[in-house]
């Protein structure tokens, strides 16, 4: 028969044999006979690169990343140069590369697999495609309730679920995430749909804190108040609240301060229109969230890959990291972008972000029973 392989994965023919596996895995039966051109393709993979394989344990480690950012591929950069190991790295959807994980099995190249939101990161341990990791590095640099219990996933930075208000209305109009769902507020609340990973784990977060009833009391006082049906992103929810569509608008902080820096020409004008909220101060603190990894249960390089984990926590690295992405660094000394910092200073809740994997499929149901869209 002919096959058509995912020639993708062979952009990672350092990866050595697992990846030549992996190509076999990957092959797809079109019609007709496999050729002998194809069959003296495969014979090349797998020997031309059988010894490269032996010393891929000690020189690489392969970096699975649904993260999009530039600042990602710089940090990579300068590790390899620092180290000396090579990074390799496949980037996607989360979902699709931890399709891709459980496709290639015992086989996979992948040493780590980096994702946004503590929710996405439960799908890989659903998944089982992490192992327990032991490090007194990050152990003693990220704190306890931003890594999970087991070791089976690190924050590497953290966003943070926040409340933005119209200046039509008084600074103290909404202050708290109950408050959204206050009568008061019926007909004004911007908010994205249901599918969105982040508001599946803000209610996580209240039945981790308050229970399944009184989270459910409170999904479908925001449904209630919602000032038009689910559309857009975090961004769009900030435009339409400085377009005068509502009073009140949920969206993570980082979104607010790209329009600072006028991401899009006449962002930074409509972001003067609206001011941010840090949610629940006086009631244990703002809701915290993750970008984290986890290392691949059968990872060929697992000591490069802590390397690399422990790497992306220096004061040096987080730094660096996010100057550019505007998110909050997990290491205590590190300090966030300028355009950041100006938001000002807060409490967070000190809740273990693994929680918000854990009730994500509760917290899925009960947006379901408030017809939440």
């Amino acid at each position: 028969m002919k096959y058509h392989t995912r020639l993708s994965v062979i952009r990672l023919s350092p990866f050595a044999g697992r990846a030549v596996f992996c190509v076999l895995i990957n092959l797809n039966p079109i019609h007709g006979r496999i050729t002998m051109r194809m069959l003296t393709f495969i014979f090349v993979l797998v020997f031309g690169f059988a010894d490269n394989s032996l010393a891929a344990d000690n020189g690489e480690v392969n970096i699975y990343s649904s993260r999009h950012y530039d600042s990602d591929d710089a940090l990579f950069e300068t590790f390899a140069e620092q180290t000396g190991i090579k990074v390799n790295v496949i980037k996607g959807k989360a979902d699709e590369l931890l399709a891709r994980l459980k496709r290639e099995g015992d086989l996979s190249p992948a040493d780590i697999f980096i994702t946004v939101d503590a929710g996405r990161l439960q799908k890989g341990i659903d998944a089982k495609i992490f192992q327990p990791v032991e490090s007194k590095v990050l152990s003693e640099r990220i704190p306890e309730n931003l890594r999970h219990p087991d070791g089976l996933w690190f924050a590497l930075t953290v966003r943070i679920r926040c409340i933005f208000l119209s200046k039509d209305v008084s600074e103290d109009y909404v202050t708290t995430y109950a408050g959204l769902a206050d009568p008061k507020v019926k007909g004004e609340l911007l908010i994205r749909s249901s599918s969105n990973i982040y508001n599946q784990s803000l209610v996580a977060w209240l039945i981790g804190k308050q229970g399944k009833e009184k989270a459910q009391a409170w999904t479908n006082g925001v449904v209630a108040n919602m000032a038009r049906k689910p559309q857009g992103g975090d961004t769009d929810q900030l435009r339409a609240l400085a377009a005068g569509e509502g009073k009140v608008a949920v969206a993570n902080h980082y979104y607010y301060a790209f329009m600072l820096k006028n991401r899009r020409e006449g962002d930074a004008d409509l972001a003067k229109k609206i001011r941010i909220v840090f949610p629940n101060q006086k009631e244990g603190g703002t809701q915290v969230n993750v970008s984290g990894a986890g290392i691949v249960k059968t990872a060929p390089n697992k000591a490069n890959a802590i390397k690399f984990l422990e790497y992306m926590t220096t004061v040096e690295a987080q730094e660096a990291w996010v100057a550019n992405t505007y998110e909050y660094p997990v290491v205590k000394d590190a300090k966030p972008a300028e355009v950041v910092r100006l938001l000002g200073t807060f409490k967070t809740d000190d809740l273990n972000a693994a929680v918000l994997g854990d009730n994500n499929r509760e917290a899925v149901q009960t947006m379901d029973r408030a017809n939440w869209r």
